[in-house]
């Protein structure tokens, strides 16, 4: 898909007022023994000797305090890959951040996850691909992923730290949401996020084998509606939709550059997971500036603070304060401008087109999945 919108220079992009950011995703590696069709990590992964050093890390940590951060998430690729991930862990919390470890399970054992818990770890939030270890495994490309899973499920629970299952959706594993809620349920889960994949990094690769249809993104929003009703007071049961089957975009990152922020293994600061495939913008690390300067001041954090950049029909949208356009990397993956109207919206002159190839893609489904860093 392409856009008649022309491209601009961000090089003197308006500062906006914004509060401090609230969260930060500590991409600590982009290590990981899973090899996941669906990873949103970019397709060129940071090497692990270009990574942060254990004393940077703490050091960005302290000036994420210092800028107002509250919720830490520990994240990769897979954070046990590090070494040091009980001491970075250990750091965050003497800062007073509220640390939630993102993880695959595998590189954890019962003693390294009793030495998080006694370094003060807040919150787990396990990854599942599926409710059998065959179909899970084959998803992962990692033999014995499932199997290490529950143990780690069971080891958290032991500790008492709370628990969240993140189950990463598509049309492979579309019609096991049912039996993931209720394995989140014996597995002693507070919550589990029913995600809908996002086509960025790895998957845009695998679109055609992991575009639900029409039928199964219908069939999971019954799904997970009577998940909440039935678990109400049991299980939280978070939902993240199909974008290409809404009506209108989601308000992603609750809007650019408005409510957190990730580090990269390298040290570079982004509004969010996915904003490097933006090649207009240039990012800056925590090597060559503060967090607070890149927050508050740098173009790359302004380019889509605010309603000036947005094109019609988005300006004069009742929505822009909403959902603030939507993706900018949903823009520029679909429509091949950032500054675009996120072309899932009904109101965008490219919804059309983004519907009719949607139809196409579902009804021809490929079932070879291209493995990350295969």
């Amino acid at each position: 898909m392409s856009s008649a919108i022309p491209s601009i220079s961000h090089s003197a992009a308006p500062v906006v007022r914004v509060p401090p950011p609230m969260a930060m995703l500590a991409e600590l590696t982009h290590r990981c023994p899973l090899a996941c069709p669906y990873c949103s990590n970019p397709v060129g992964l940071t090497p692990g000797d270009e990574e942060l050093s254990t004393e940077e890390w703490i050091g960005v940590f302290s000036q994420a305090a210092d800028l107002g951060v509250l919720h830490l998430h520990l994240s990769g690729g897979e954070p046990a890959a590090r070494r040091d991930l009980v001491e970075l862990t250990r750091a965050a919390v003497s800062l007073g951040l509220y640390t939630n470890l993102i993880t695959s399970g595998v590189g954890l054992t019962e003693a390294r996850i009793n030495d998080l818990a006694g370094a003060g770890l807040d919150h787990v939030q396990l990854s599942i691909q599926g409710v059998s270890p065959e179909g899970a495994d084959r998803i992962a490309g990692y033999r014995g992923g499932y199997e290490r899973k529950m143990a780690v499920a069971n080891w958290v629970a032991a500790t008492g730290i709370p628990l969240t299952v993140n189950a990463v959706c598509h049309r492979q594993n579309m019609g096991e949401i049912d039996g993931m809620i209720e394995l989140a349920i014996r597995l002693g889960a507070r919550r589990i996020e029913v995600a809908t994949v996002q086509f960025h990094g790895w998957a845009e690769r695998n679109k055609a084998a992991l575009l639900p249809t029409r039928e199964q993104v219908e069939r999971a929003t019954r799904t997970v509606a009577a998940a909440r009703e039935k678990y109400q007071g049991v299980l939280v049961v978070d939902y993240v939709p199909a974008d290409y089957y809404s009506k209108y975009p989601k308000a992603c990152m609750g809007g650019w550059g408005r409510v957190g922020l990730n580090v990269t293994p390298s040290g570079r600061v982004l509004p969010c997971h996915a904003a490097e495939t933006i090649p207009s913008l240039t990012f800056q690390t925590v090597r060559e500036g503060t967090l607070s300067e890149i927050w508050y001041e740098s173009d790359a954090f302004n380019a889509y603070r605010g309603d000036a950049w947005m094109p019609e029909p988005c300006r004069s949208c009742e929505r822009k304060h909403i959902d603030f356009g939507g993706c900018r990397c949903q823009a520029m993956a679909l429509a091949g401008d950032a500054r675009a109207t996120d072309p899932v919206c009904i109101r965008s002159p490219l919804r059309e087109r983004l519907t009719r190839e949607t139809n196409q893609l579902s009804a021809t489904p490929s079932a070879t999945l291209h493995y990350r860093g295969r």
